[in-house]
């Protein structure tokens, strides 16, 4: 048995709690800002209850033996707040969030060698009755090592596929590629069904190339077939999904397009690789005031 807390229960954060709760031998804390009344989680295997702890103070918070950050990118320093009591000399912190930076994020935070930063690939939706749903798989790649392991382990039994790799950098930027291409809904306003449009389609295929040559640029081993796999995940979605960055537009919440199409558009002027598409969609957000609450 482990003792958990999650910083940030939204949509990730919450298909987190239940996975581990289905794990069934955690003791799982809730870092929230506002109290939870309870915390529902819909997925195909069935409804979740999540048997937790909810702290809305992080001075009221107790050490845990893993902390879980499952904030908006742009919440890190939030998120530290949290970690004088959560954390004693030891305890590891998995960073669960978009992007490619998620150790420059927490450097100023903590040691670098307690840092498990963890890609994750899981269709789910917070409702507006503040249940989440999630739609499908729960899928995670983390650095191979001893961290990894022990993270790997924290969801035994829960369902979840949790992958060990030693190339993290382009697990990374392959993630990136799916969420580059992401903006086209929250520019539309529409879910994934907009994707299987043609000319959006052929949009989506040359913003998912941009990041390509970037991530290349950057020491990720990416194929162009990427691109194509790309689309063809989108489109194979229901037609009625919606992702986070259009959920954040949907509700009128600050998105994460620094993290999601502005680090390609960064990185790529570093390396001199042209990226209009990607530097016109974080333009149009930022236009829109997507980037304010």
């Amino acid at each position: 048995m482990a003792r958990i807390a999650i910083v940030g229960v939204g949509a990730i954060g919450g298909a987190l709690a239940a996975l581990l709760d289905v794990a069934g031998h955690h003791e799982i804390t809730l870092c929230t800002r506002r109290p939870l009344e309870r915390l529902l989680v819909k997925t195909p295997e069935g409804d979740v209850n999540v048997r937790a702890v909810n702290v809305t103070d992080p001075t009221h918070a107790q050490p845990a033996d893993w902390v879980l950050v499952a904030t908006k990118t742009y919440d890190a320093h939030s998120a530290a707040t949290w970690f004088p009591s959560l954390c004693r000399e030891d305890t590891p912190v998995a960073v669960i969030q978009n992007g490619v930076e998620h150790r420059e994020r927490f450097a100023p935070y903590m040691k670098p060698e307690l840092m498990l930063p963890v890609i994750i690939d899981c269709p789910v939706e917070r409702q507006e009755d503040g249940s989440v749903h999630r739609r499908g798989l729960a899928q995670m790649k983390v650095e191979t090592g001893v961290l990894g392991g022990e993270f790997a382990h924290l969801f035994a039994g829960s369902g979840a596929q949790i992958e060990l790799t030693g190339d993290f950098l382009t697990a990374a930027w392959r993630k990136l590629c799916i969420n580059s291409v992401g903006v086209l809904n929250a520019l539309t306003m529409k879910p994934a069904g907009v994707l299987r449009d043609q000319a959006m389609g052929n949009l989506a295929l040359e913003l998912a190339a941009e990041c390509v040559a970037v991530g290349r640029a950057e020491g990720a081993q990416l194929q162009d077939a990427i691109c194509q796999q790309v689309l063809d995940g989108y489109r194979a979605q229901p037609p009625d999904s919606i992702n986070s960055i259009l959920a954040d537009r949907l509700a009128g919440r600050r998105t994460e397009i620094d993290a999601r199409n502005g680090i390609i558009v960064r990185k790529g002027k570093m390396h001199g690789i042209p990226t209009p598409l990607n530097r016109m969609a974080v333009a149009l957000i930022e236009s829109l005031g997507s980037t304010s609450i």
